[in-house]
């Protein structure tokens, strides 16, 4: 089976129980559509668990690709100071003055404080890995399930993209896009993404996966106190934590 499942934010024991509800197996295929990171406190958990399933899809999220270029940064500080490292830091081109200013952003806005103090508590070989992890999260998929298209991303569609082109666009033009649930952008393609609290599209949809013109938002405010939702691509089933 084929499923998604998307902005999880730190939601380590729904995203198990999630898990458990489809019984997950290794014949299965989970793409994950974005803000795994920040809000909740158990971000880095699920990251590592995330990385060590092979048939688990990451695609990136506003908060990964802020957090990310946060912590890579960091990462080239958090080093023994020597004449060489010193010297290695000096070729780096990093301003620390707008590192602050970038830290400040993803720890404020986008509640990143509990990603940074997980990563911090990790063993330094683990925080390598992390980031490497993250660096391989694509910014979209276009699958077929069953006779079905999807094209699966956490943000929307940037503008002027179509299908063919979207390898043009890099991971600024998806965090600037938007999606129009009164639009119907493709006849034969279904737009999976996450992003937006479906309680925010409309509040009768609180907890629940919404569904208009070819587009389907999956996240339904996991880190909010409400549910998180997966969807099965091969059935259509809903399921919630």
């Amino acid at each position: 089976m084929t499923y998604v499942i998307s902005d999880i934010h730190g939601c380590y024991d729904k995203y198990i129980q999630m898990l458990e509800l489809i019984d997950f197996s290794d014949d299965d295929t989970l793409y994950v559509l974005g803000d795994v990171i920040d809000r909740g406190d158990s971000s880095m958990r699920i990251l590592q668990d995330m990385s060590k399933r092979a048939n688990v899809v990451p695609i990136m999220g506003n908060h990964e690709y802020a957090g990310y270029h946060v912590l890579k940064d960091i990462l080239s500080l958090m080093v023994e100071i020597t004449d060489e490292s010193i010297e290695a830091l000096s070729k780096t081109n990093i301003d620390i003055a707008d590192m602050a200013r970038t830290i400040e952003i993803w720890t404020n806005e986008y509640d990143g404080n509990s990603s940074l103090k997980e990563f911090r508590e990790l063993p330094p070989d683990e925080r390598e890995y992390v980031l490497e992890y993250i660096e391989e999260f694509s910014l979209y998929e276009i699958i077929d399930v069953n006779g079905k298209q999807f094209l699966l991303t956490h943000f929307g569609i940037p503008k002027g993209a179509t299908l063919k082109n979207l390898n043009k666009y890099d991971g600024y033009d998806f965090i600037e896009a938007t999606i129009d649930y009164n639009k119907e952008y493709f006849k034969d393609t279904i737009i999976i993404t996450g992003h937006l609290p479906t309680f925010v599209i409309d509040e009768s949809y609180r907890g629940r996966i919404y569904r208009k013109n070819n587009n389907i938002n999956i996240d339904t405010g996991a880190v909010f106190g409400e549910t998180l939702a997966c969807l099965c691509l091969d059935t259509d089933e809903e399921f919630y934590v």
